[in-house]
Formats: structure tokens, sequence, C-alpha cells
């Protein structure tokens, strides 16, 4: 394994190192998270495959990333590692993500009120740089949201 560059962001960084152990273990790696809450740090490992993941998923790739986390060092805190599954109500922050789940049902959480609204759900259409279009089920009308004002998309069940 390369010595990850020291200019990348801490997820970055353990993306980096992340992504061929969880392809050895026949694993997706579906998102790294760095995140303080209170005073403590955790690193969020999210994997995946198909049929789900299992606690030994969860623990095989936890053992397998711990030797590499201590060699190279890339955080410079304390923190606690964690090893999860995305969930069935999973985060979808990438192109990767949304291409997966094109005419699925998502929920999109904005910044600011569009028509008085924050929250919309329908399913997923497109998406581009700039933009996602999802379809409202009840009405079948194509809403567009500029990426810039979303916060959070998640697959909805």
């Amino acid at each position: 394994m390369t010595k990850p560059s020291k200019s990348k962001s801490i997820t970055e960084t353990v993306h980096q190192m992340a992504k061929p152990i969880a392809k050895n273990l026949n694993l997706e790696l579906w998102n790294i998270k760095f995140v303080k809450e209170g005073p403590n740090r955790y690193l969020r490992v999210f994997i995946d495959k198909p049929g789900g993941v299992t606690l030994d998923d969860c623990e095989k790739m936890s053992r397998a990333l711990d030797k590499p986390l201590d060699t190279y060092d890339p955080i410079p805190y304390s923190y606690c590692l964690e090893v999860c599954s995305p969930g069935i109500e999973r985060e979808l922050s990438d192109d990767y993500h949304l291409n997966k789940y094109i005419d699925h049902k998502i929920k999109i959480k904005l910044i600011r009120p569009f028509d008085n609204q924050k929250e919309f759900e329908g399913i997923l259409k497109s998406f581009d740089k700039n933009s996602i279009s999802i379809e409202n089920e009840e009405n079948t009308e194509t809403l567009n949201f500029e990426r810039k004002n979303i916060s959070h998309i998640n697959l909805k069940d």
C-alpha cells in the first residue's frame, strides 16, 4: 500500500487506504465520515455489499483497516473507528450513489425553504453537476433543485 498524501483531507486519505481493503473483502466502500460529536471524534467507514452487510463484515473491515491507520497515522486526533452499513435510508452523497439509484424514491432536504418547504420526496429522475430532478409521485410533477441548495439526499424504502 502506498503512503497516502498529506495534502488530502482526512476522509480522502482514509478513503484511499480503505478502498482496496474493502475490495479485497468483497465489500463496497460506501462513504467515509470524520465527525466531532461533543468531546469525541469518530471515523465512520460505511461499507456495503449485495444482500447487505453483516456484523462479521464490519468486524473484518475494522480489523483490516486498523494496521494501516496505525502505520500511516493520517488523523492527528484521538478518535473512535466505527465500521457500519449505510442503512436502508442511506445518504446519497456523490454522483456514484445518485447514478446507482436513478428511478428510486429519495428524500431531499434543502438548506433553505423552497415553496415554504425544506423536505421533498420523489423518484430520482436525473442529475448533473448543478442540479437534481425528482418526480413527485402524487401528481407526476418534475421538481428541479440546485445541488448547492441541498443539505442531504437519502434513499427512501
